[in-house]
């Protein structure tokens, strides 16, 4: 059944009905990034052909153009070296300069390779992403937080400058990092450990006050209801339909945590129900059909927007990129690239394309409006068919 185009608070919304007892049957898995990005075979493919002419290979060396790096190498007649385009070094008049399709055709040509950007190697992002890989596993793998320096040390870097690169790459800090991972390894450990106390101790945390200061935040509940599988969170929720078929909207005492969207109204409720496995399920609530009709108004009208608070949960990037979403007017888009640049990690496109396929709430926190460079609409965890509505409603408000 069809939505009305737009909705206020007083108004009624068709609910699907569902109880709560009722058993649900597993979901089969899926993977909500697919569709996010190109395969990347195809992607290198692009890549090369956007760099086949002079001019544009010449455009690339002035600008330094990283995304050039592997499609193609200059060499300069004047210091008989070859270089990657993004090579730091000021670049040689246009006349002095050859390009080449590969390091052993400019070698060949009796190029040596640029001891500055060593096009031998692999890329300079790829270098840094590999440097934030090692230091990663190196704190997921520490008992006790390492400090910058040692950090530093292991990567074969300065201090500064690895902690640059660390935060340019992850989105956030090393000591921020070892938070998020040890708050990973504490809700691994409630869920082994006989005790909360033998949990956190267990888990790398010095006292046990240190943890309970900040464990509402880390865990989204107290430590004895998380140990129990999230028994005793209360979540309302109800199912409703709009003109993009079923959705499931559910909220906790301090706000929406979850709006789902798709053609199954069961499936939802099994998403819901993976997504708090212990959690108690509240459905069929005649006062919560207010808030349902709000969230149907928002997918109906954008431009309305949304006045109800969120609670949604994730690693601190997650967050940051959340927020950055929220910013995003009705009507606009941005690629994943810009939005990786807004939040501060330049190179850091996957990992945008990574977060927007863990947002737990269509619509509210607008993942819909990012979109591929050439301004193409990519995969979405609720379908493209309906980021494509959402946008082409937007377009028109």
């Amino acid at each position: 059944m069809g939505c009305q185009p737009a909705y206020t608070a007083s108004m009624k919304t068709d609910l699907y009905p569902m109880s709560p007892s009722r058993p649900i049957s597993p979901k089969p898995s899926r993977n909500d990034a697919a569709g996010e990005r190109p395969a990347g075979r195809v992607a290198a493919a692009a890549t090369r052909a956007s760099y086949q002419t002079e001019a544009q290979r010449w455009a690339a060396v002035q600008r330094r153009d990283t995304g050039a790096d592997g499609a193609f190498y200059y060499g300069v007649s004047t210091t008989g070296v070859y270089c990657r385009p993004s090579c730091p070094a000021r670049p040689a008049l246009r006349k002095h300069i050859s390009f080449h399709a590969t390091s052993a055709a400019a070698e060949a040509a009796g190029f040596r390779p640029c001891l500055r950007c060593k096009p031998l190697e692999p890329p300079l992002a790829e270098r840094h992403a590999a440097i934030a890989a090692q230091a990663c596993r190196l704190i997921d793998g520490a008992d006790e937080e390492p400090n910058l320096d040692q950090l530093a040390a292991a990567c074969g870097m300065s201090r500064f400058h690895f902690h640059r690169i660390f935060k340019a790459q992850t989105g956030i800090t090393p000591k921020a990092y070892w938070a998020a991972a040890r708050a990973r390894r504490v809700q691994g450990e409630l869920a082994q450990q006989g005790s909360v106390t033998q949990a956190i101790y267990a888990a790398g945390y010095n006292s046990s006050g240190r943890f309970y200061a900040g464990a509402q935040a880390v865990l989204g509940m107290t430590p004895k209801a998380f140990k129990a599988g999230g028994t005793g969170t209360s979540i309302r929720f109800a199912i409703g339909a709009c003109s993009l078929g079923a959705i499931l909207v559910a909220a906790t005492d301090k706000g929406i945590c979850a709006i789902l969207m798709g053609d199954d109204p069961e499936a939802l409720a099994r998403d819901l129900q993976d997504r708090f496995p212990q959690a108690e399920l509240r459905g069929a609530e005649p006062d919560f059909e207010e808030v349902v009709a709000k969230v149907v108004g928002l997918v109906e009208a954008p431009e309305i927007g949304l006045d109800l608070p969120l609670d949604v949960r994730g690693t601190a990037f997650q967050q940051r990129v959340w927020q950055a979403l929220r910013e995003i007017p009705a009507g606009q888009t941005v690629s994943y690239a810009e939005l990786a640049e807004r939040v501060g990690i330049p190179s850091g496109a996957r990992a945008i394309a990574g977060a927007c396929a863990a947002n737990p709430v269509a619509v509210a926190i607008p993942c819909h409006r990012v979109v591929r460079n050439d301004g193409s609409i990519s995969g979405y965890r609720w379908g493209v068919e309906r980021k494509h509505a959402l946008l082409e409603r937007e377009s028109k408000a």
